[in-house]
């Protein structure tokens, strides 16, 4: 990792390493979302403190953030949040659903194993599993959910079935996902802004945080099918069959 306090890559070089333009990078930095350059002469040089806030966007981006969003998020950094703060913020605003690839419409297709019908790609597109890019670019889910969602659209089923069942669990599950950003929020990430830990403890709470998704993610589905289970069993017990 490059010495914060001797940063010294240029423009061209930190947009190397971010993955960007050099236009982008010139373009988020006169947004304010990237600190001043230190300079050395008529060069400016940046550290890895940029390189992290760029990462950090990229992130926030992809989570469907507009520009506007963004901004904002950024502009609730600390002018001289480290490495390390910046890192937490994006172990606390990383996707938790698995990661997303952009295909056309013949990699969809072979996705799927067979050439989708208008039909099928609409209602894909309605279960979240794909989002339209452009014309013919989608961004679509891992193939586990992918497959999921094919076996969901192929059941004997009316597909307004479904789509009223997921209003039913997308409903709960932003609630349980507001009440947990509340939570890691105040009894995390609050903590740490107002108080400040010593470098080694914050990266120790990254790794943790990490970890922490797909454990919690596991703890919800256990206590949605242990809810489902009592359901029924509640259901039977007051008629003798659910209903």
């Amino acid at each position: 990792m490059l010495d914060a306090e001797d940063p010294t890559l240029t423009v061209d070089e930190l947009a190397a390493r971010a993955g960007m333009t050099v236009r982008t990078v010139r373009f988020y930095a006169g947004k304010g979302m990237l600190p001043p350059p230190t300079l050395r002469g008529r060069v400016g040089l940046y550290g890895p403190e940029h390189l992290a806030r760029l990462d950090l966007i990229r992130e926030l981006q992809n989570l469907g953030f507009t520009l506007a969003a963004v901004e904002r998020y950024m502009a609730r950094l600390e002018p001289d949040a480290t490495v390390q703060d910046i890192a937490l913020h994006g172990a606390l605003v990383a996707p938790w659903a698995g990661e997303y690839e952009e295909m056309d419409r013949d990699a969809v297709d072979r996705r799927a194993g067979r050439r989708l019908t208008d039909e099928e790609l609409g209602r894909l597109l309605m279960l979240h599993v794909l989002e339209m890019v452009d014309e013919d670019k989608f961004r679509v889910a891992s193939a586990v959910e992918f497959s999921l969602a094919l076996e969901l659209i192929d059941l004997p089923m009316p597909f307004e079935l479904l789509m009223d069942a997921g209003e039913v669990i997308n409903k709960h599950a932003e609630r349980i996902a507001a009440d947990l950003r509340k939570l890691f929020s105040t009894r995390v990430l609050r903590p740490y802004q107002e108080h400040g830990r010593p470098p080694e403890e914050r990266e120790q709470l990254i790794i943790a945080l990490r970890k922490l998704r797909p454990a919690t993610t596991r703890a919800v589905v256990t206590a949605f099918q242990q809810a489902v289970d009592r359901a029924i069993k509640e259901a039977v017990d007051r008629s003798g069959a659910p209903r």
